[in-house]
């Protein structure tokens, strides 16, 4: 059992298990707007938005320093930036080639499908 762990383990730092994928639809109504910004340029309501993610947790595919920005959504009820982001990579940042939603700071993603 502590061998499957540790395969696992490997699997997804290495990005060998690839995240779940979620399309607009399913992601919740802060989401869509969000990513509505994400392609509109914004404007932002966080000044931490559009930041470089450093992708330190290797959850997603491996890319060069500088391909991936995070954007905050919204948490309703909550006063703070909350858990929620999508990660966005590519060039230029209106037109993303891929985009993530986690909804655990980073703890699991779903891939934006179309």
């Amino acid at each position: 059992m502590r061998q499957f762990f540790l395969l696992l383990w490997l699997a997804l730092t290495c990005g060998l298990v690839q995240a779940q994928e979620i399309t607009p639809a399913g992601l919740p109504p802060e989401g869509r707007e969000t990513l509505a910004m994400i392609h509109q340029g914004g404007p932002f309501p966080h000044k931490r938005d559009g930041i470089e993610f450093r992708n330190f947790e290797k959850r997603l595919p491996l890319k060069p320093r500088g391909h991936y920005r995070e954007y905050t959504v919204r948490t309703p009820g909550v006063k703070h930036r909350g858990a929620r982001r999508i990660v966005c990579g590519g060039l230029p940042p209106t037109r993303p080639e891929a985009c993530w939603y986690t909804a655990d700071h980073y703890q699991s993603f779903h891939k934006i499908t179309p």
